[in-house]
């Protein structure tokens, strides 16, 4: 199937006809698998970050609301070319690619990552894409099949500190996921914009996130999102605080004086003002 010419967004019906057009794809978003706060207005200005590998993680982070299975279905081999003709369909000028965890393929999914990419170039040309990728289990030939592709921005979050990750993240380390923003900046040559992101109101303190920070600044990351936690459902963990909007900018603060363009506040997420983010990173550079 030809890709379509790609369609301005910004209508009035535009948050409709961007779930039509994925129903009708049979593709999943992250906004509402995870129930993101923001998924009105993004699917009102004619965006979604796409949710690839189906839409059951092999791990149980107490944090996420997406669903969870040790056996999930297979990879759809048509995804890639689907994703593809949906970003040209919305005329997307800055698509986000993410997954969930599939500890159960032997690649950890990159490979479906990579040919979404390619899928996205054919299709859509002038689209720059943007990858939130899982840590792969720790291994580098996973994150480099990605990185061959040549994503303009590479994510990876961080989530918390590495004191919570027991309680938050018990299938991941923080060390493997500091790696995975390192060994990206190491291969990126400065090409490849390394990103993270982390939840606040886990129970971290601000001395904790500050040294997050450092160290995510130390492996090479160029951006940050910052937000608040929301239970996404009852079986997930509790909000242990309110972050006032003084603290976000203070964190907002000690990421640029670090280096980082930084995106802080109550309902930030990973793709919260993702091509701003990208556009003023490659206008640093030139």
């Amino acid at each position: 199937m030809a890709c379509r010419a790609p369609r301005m967004p910004g209508r009035p019906s535009e948050r409709h006809r961007v779930k039509v057009l994925l129903r009708a794809a049979g593709l999943h978003t992250v906004c509402e698998e995870a129930r993101c706060p923001n998924i009105a207005a993004c699917f009102g200005a004619g965006t979604a970050t796409f949710l690839i590998l189906g839409d059951a993680c092999t791990r149980a982070c107490r944090f996420c609301g997406v669903g969870t299975s040790r056996q999930p279905a297979p990879p759809d081999p048509d995804e890639p070319a689907r994703v593809g003709r949906a970003v040209a369909e919305l005329g997307l000028e800055h698509a986000v690619i993410t997954s969930v965890t599939r500890d159960d393929l032997d690649d950890g999914g990159a490979g479906k990552f990579a040919g979404c990419i390619r899928e996205v170039r054919r299709c859509s040309p002038g689209t720059t894409v943007e990858v939130l990728v899982p840590d792969f289990g720790g291994a580098r030939t996973s994150l480099d099949a990605v990185l061959d592709a040549t994503p303009e921005v590479l994510n990876h979050n961080l989530e918390t500190v590495p004191r919570l990750y027991p309680r938050a993240r018990p299938g991941a380390g923080f060390e493997r996921s500091l790696d995975v923003l390192q060994q990206a900046a190491g291969r990126g040559n400065g090409a490849t914009l390394v990103k993270s992101g982390l939840m606040v109101g886990l129970g971290e303190t601000r001395e904790e996130i500050l040294a997050v920070l450092e160290r995510m600044r130390q492996a090479g990351c160029g951006a940050v999102t910052i937000g608040q936690y929301l239970q996404p459902n009852r079986s997930c963990l509790e909000v242990v605080r309110r972050v006032t909007d003084e603290e976000f900018g203070f964190y907002r603060e000690a990421a640029e004086a670090l280096g980082m363009l930084v995106e802080s506040g109550p309902l930030v997420r990973s793709s919260f003002h993702a091509r701003e983010m990208y556009i003023k990173w490659k206008a640093s550079r030139s």
